[in-house]
């Protein structure tokens, strides 16, 4: 691999470890020497990353240093103009639109030129799809989620029943046509999924559920059998 590359590499496994990782650990992931390996660090560090340590003692790097946009590779930006795109135009949700459109523009505004030419000519293309309209906000949702506070939701089932339901919002999945809730209910004291398309009234309640998002997310991932990462 390139220099930048490596560099980028390099980068990556720090990001990786929140604690100390030694240098001939780095080294022996990275396929070099020792001895390149110290020098690929005292470039970072003089490009402004927040690595500390030594050697013999190992090296962190601390939260928040940002990753270069010149260090994207070409696979990368393909893969953030494709992501972008789809979100732009098939996530049902303006303000995530927008916000993925802003993203987009931000990084471009950044690069190098030759690189900045990849986002213009990138050739993965998203075609706009038919998504089924939902009669709320999706945006309301996400920040609810995100909150962790609790839903009040009018919900209509596929045959046609109503029902009133507080629930406990932690995912939001967006399938090909619909979007669907992850949500402990209050009303069945289980997890549930609700197609938001079938909400046809919704509240976002001030009162914060008492489980943690992450403690829920892990709850229903262990019930559904689905591994960490899978979705």
């Amino acid at each position: 691999m390139s220099r930048t590359e490596r560099l980028l590499a390099l980068l990556q496994l720090l990001r990786r470890h929140r604690t100390p990782v030694t240098g001939p650990a780095l080294a022996r992931d990275l396929g070099v020497s020792l001895r390149t390996l110290y020098r690929d660090i005292a470039t970072l560090q003089g490009q402004g990353a927040d690595i500390e340590g030594e050697a013999g003692v190992g090296y962190v790097m601390r939260p928040g240093y940002t990753l270069p946009p010149l260090m994207f590779t070409a696979d990368e930006i393909e893969a953030l103009v494709l992501g972008m795109r789809w979100v732009s135009r098939r996530a049902d949700d303006a303000r995530l639109g927008d916000a993925a459109g802003n993203a987009l523009s931000k990084i471009t505004a950044v690069l190098p030129a030759e690189l900045r030419d990849s986002v213009e000519q990138a050739t993965l293309l998203m075609p706009a799809g038919e998504v089924i309209p939902a009669a709320v906000d999706l945006g309301a949702i996400r920040v609810a989620i995100r909150q962790e506070k609790k839903l009040s939701i009018s919900y209509r089932t596929g045959e046609g029943d109503d029902s009133q339901r507080t629930i406990w919002p932690f995912a939001l999945a967006f399938f090909e046509r619909t979007r669907v809730i992850s949500a402990w209910c209050e009303l069945r004291g289980d997890f549930r999924s609700f197609r938001v398309d079938r909400i046809v009234g919704m509240e976002v309640l001030a009162a914060r559920y008492p489980t943690r998002r992450a403690v829920l997310l892990k709850r229903w991932r262990e019930r559904e059998g689905i591994a960490p990462g899978a979705i």
